[in-house]
């Protein structure tokens, strides 16, 4: 894909998940349309900001944990979204530089960033859509030796496939292909609060891809037959938590071991 083709592809009059998820982040990678859908959730559910910032700090107490505790090596984050504080790979290769990631991602501005910020042989960037995961896997084996314990990783993004059914057979397929040892990483945001269903709707009204909440009962039928890591499916600012004060948020994850 050229620079024009690739300009093209950004649509910056639509409202596009991965630049919303930046400005909400007080990242500056968005565009008016994305700024403008995202006041929209935000002036129902102003919380959105806060799960924004959350959602990246159990990510990075994850992926330590991963790293650190659980010996894990190779990770690959699909529907990774634009870059951030402490991405997947700078957390795990601070804990263990040999670890190796891969990136995997749709969005046009996303493959811009990965194409200045990733380099060299341990971490790398697989364009393409989590409903192709055979492809994924197949890019992927570039990378990451599915031999080994592995790390695969969902972090928000299952909300934008409306089928249950569907993330059961991604996530399915994907986590399917790694070895005895390998981790499960999932959250999503959860119909937990009528503030933050009025938030969704508000996006599908602003132009936005809509998010489909779920119930954490729901999500936990992602883990079956795994072994969940202490404490289990909870709201992600329960997850192992850093000392003080531990914010709600309608936002459940969990990490869960294959046997």
């Amino acid at each position: 894909m050229t620079d024009e083709d690739l300009s093209k592809e950004l649509q910056a009059d639509i409202p596009h998940a991965a630049r919303m998820w930046n400005y909400w982040m007080g990242g500056k990678d968005n565009f008016a349309a994305d700024r403008a859908a995202g006041d929209a959730v935000a002036g129902v559910y102003p919380e959105i900001a806060l799960m924004a910032r959350y959602s990246r700090q159990f990510l990075i107490r994850v992926v330590r944990y991963l790293a650190a505790e659980a010996g894990i090596r190779q990770f690959l984050d699909v529907g990774t979204g634009l870059p951030t504080m402490q991405n997947t790979h700078e957390v795990a290769q601070g804990i263990a530089p040999e670890s190796k990631i891969v990136y995997v991602d749709n969005d046009p501005m996303v493959l811009v960033h990965a194409r200045a910020l990733l380099r060299g042989a341990t971490t790398s960037y697989v364009p393409a859509d989590y409903h192709e995961p055979e492809a994924i896997l197949t890019k992927a084996a570039e990378t990451l030796d599915f031999s080994q314990p592995t790390a695969v990783m969902f972090m928000g993004v299952m909300g934008y496939e409306p089928d249950l059914a569907e993330i059961h057979r991604i996530v399915g397929t994907i986590f399917g292909a790694t070895s005895s040892g390998s981790h499960l990483v999932l959250w999503d945001g959860t119909n937990t609060s009528p503030e933050v269903v009025a938030g969704s709707d508000k996006l599908a009204e602003s132009g936005g891809v809509p998010y489909i909440l779920r119930s954490p009962a729901e999500l936990a039928t992602c883990f079956e037959g795994l072994e969940l890591v202490e404490p289990g499916l909870t709201q992600i600012t329960k997850w192992r938590p850093e000392p003080g004060k531990v914010e709600y948020i309608d936002a459940y994850g969990a990490v869960a071991r294959k046997p």
